[in-house]
């Protein structure tokens, strides 16, 4: 039968870590040839991680990566199984490139065409662009070769392939981060691309959380007609094997007028096409293997949850930390970090810290034990009101008799930063900032005080978001208590204190964040969304007033289209005020 048993490597690798990524890829090329595999996929930029960012700039960096590809190669001289592995590849350049490699031979090197260059990426600061298409025949099957962004355009190197090259199968390595919607837009962009094209489509995505990226997995195979047959997990390392029938593949693109008028209009590939043949190629197989399709992430909610879980265990475990800290307020936010710092590292390994001050409400002492029992996680108490008296006491003779104000207010949140660092710097606890999108956008945080940590979990989820996915926490788990969702939202420094003293309802402010933010919408255009000028313009003014602080708030984990940090990039001296 005409046919491939093909093996996914979804791996989670980690920058810089060249031996690494290196060893896990040989173990799992060594399971994929236990199971007979004739080829093994894995992600784009396997061997250095992925983004290496400046790393790309040394010499030793680049030469590592290079040495740990020969040992890949060395490895594979007795299994008859291609392997298509990404690596950086340099000769006067440096390209973003997919070793294919059989028996101890690299067959084939590609290298990546599209080169993406906006939001988080910067590609074209470092590679070259590619300017050959690569097809492999192998048992008779024509594959093509791509990496990442060459399969999102309608006319990439996979269409040239295809059509050019008779591909029957593109294999796509990828390091596609995740968004929310991210893996549906995908999926439904490649079974496009599989129908139009009439060929199969296997991807492999990375997986895990690299700084503020998280990378979702969800690699696939796609066949001819558009059907996913074989999905692997979300945000998790897997190996899945299975096999592919290719017997369809040439006789329908043969039958489709389609095909046949785009080889008759198509002029010449812009792209120089590298055929590679295997010929000795003979491994038979005794029964079939199936694919497994992962389970589907049943709501946004979760998706957006495992993902913030994923990046939040990879950011800690990668960085050498073995425990988190968080300061518990028994408000929303230090809730939802509370529980997935517990659902990444267990609760043995995460400590709360509950510092009322004299504006501190009952409610708010009860609602942190609860969660912190429900948990399981430790609850120190650190009253601070003592050390916020002494500080007032010490500048009273500055402050004289003017009122109590912001700079009282800040000095609470700096007092409970100073804390939460001080038993991070004795234990070696990792600070779990507890900041949201919302708070972040508008400058609702204070600068060394409750900003002040390691990692911002929920940096880019929205107050509203944070209130759906306490209730999808609660619906599987029932770990909040109810009164935490449901009591109006208040930073409690100062006396009877709600956030709408100071912003807009979160219902209204969240949507013109987004359109401003994530949109690039003018002020004009969310007015015309129904939004009164005065919460618009204010919101505006808060946005553009507190760029400085946002720059030296601690890296997080993006989730949306456009996050803070490397995806947007504002100056803070910036003098642009929309019109009125």
């Amino acid at each position: 039968m005409n046919k491939l048993r093909v093996a996914i490597a979804q791996l989670n690798t980690t920058v810089g870590d060249i031996s690494g990524n290196t060893s896990k890829a040989m173990s799992y090329i060594e399971q994929a040839d236990k199971k007979q595999s004739d080829i093994i996929i894995f992600p784009e930029l396997t061997i250095t991680g992925y983004p290496p960012e400046d790393l790309l700039f040394r010499k030793d960096f680049i030469q590592a990566n290079l040495h740990a590809l020969n040992e890949i190669v060395e490895f594979s001289k007795n299994r008859d199984m291609l392997i298509v592995i990404g690596f950086v590849d340099s000769d006067v350049y440096l390209y973003n490139a997919a070793a294919t490699i059989y028996k101890g031979e690299i067959i084939d090197i590609y290298h990546k065409i599209r080169l993406p260059n906006y939001g988080v990426f910067d590609e074209k600061r470092y590679f070259k662009s590619g300017n050959k298409i690569s097809i492999i025949k192998y048992k008779n099957i024509r594959i093509g070769i791509t990496i990442c962004e060459d399969i999102w355009y309608p006319k990439g190197p996979d269409f040239y392939e295809a059509l050019s090259g008779d591909a029957e199968m593109i294999v796509n390595i990828s390091a596609s981060p995740y968004t929310i919607g991210k893996n549906r837009k995908r999926t439904e962009m490649m079974r496009t691309k599989s129908k139009d094209n009439i060929i199969k489509i296997a991807y492999c995505n990375l997986v895990g959380g690299q700084d503020e990226l998280v990378f979702d997995g969800n690699s696939m195979i796609i066949d001819e007609k558009g059907a996913i047959v074989a999905k692997l997990h979300s945000f998790t390392e897997c190996l899945d094997i299975g096999d592919v029938l290719f017997s369809d593949v040439l006789n329908r693109r043969l039958k489709d007028i389609n095909i046949k008028g785009s080889r008759k209009e198509e002029i010449i590939s812009p792209y120089k096409l590298i055929y590679s043949s295997i010929d000795n190629a003979k491994r038979e197989k005794i029964d079939d293997l199936l694919f497994q399709i992962g389970k589907t992430m049943e709501s946004e909610e979760e998706e957006i949850f495992n993902c913030l879980v994923c990046g939040t265990e990879d950011y800690i475990r990668k960085n050498g930390f073995k425990h988190a800290i968080i300061a518990i307020s028994g408000g929303i936010d230090s809730a939802i970090v509370a529980v997935i710092a517990v659902k990444a590292l267990g609760s043995e390994n995460v400590t709360g810290i509950f510092m009322p001050s004299q504006f501190t409400e009952s409610i708010s002492k009860r609602d942190a034990k609860k969660l912190c029992n429900n948990l399981g996680i430790e609850l120190i108490e650190k009253p601070i009101e003592p050390i916020f008296n002494m500080y007032l006491t010490f500048l009273n003779d500055i402050f004289k008799d003017l009122p109590f104000g912001v700079a009282e207010e800040n000095l609470q949140a700096r007092i409970r930063g100073n804390l939460v660092m001080a038993l991070s710097n004795k234990f070696g606890w990792l600070v779990l900032t507890t900041g949201n999108k919302s708070e972040m956008s508008v400058g609702y945080a204070t600068l060394y005080g409750d900003m002040a940590g390691g990692f911002a979990v929920i940096k880019d989820v929205t107050k509203t978001c944070l209130y759906k996915i306490a209730n999808w926490v609660n619906e599987r788990w029932d770990l909040i208590p109810e009164s935490i969702i449901e009591r109006p939202p208040t930073a409690e420094l100062r006396p009877n204190q709600k956030d709408t003293d100071s912003l807009p309802p979160y219902e209204i402010l969240d949507p013109i964040l987004k359109a401003y933010i994530e949109e690039d919408k003018s002020k004009a255009e969310i007015e015309s969304m129904g939004y009164d000028k005065s919460s618009v313009n204010k919101v505006i003014n808060l946005i553009i007033g507190n760029e400085y602080k946002r720059r030296q708030a601690p890296v997080g984990i993006k989730i949306t289209e456009r996050s803070f940090g490397r995806d947007r990039r504002y100056p803070i001296t910036n003098k642009f005020k929309p019109p009125k």
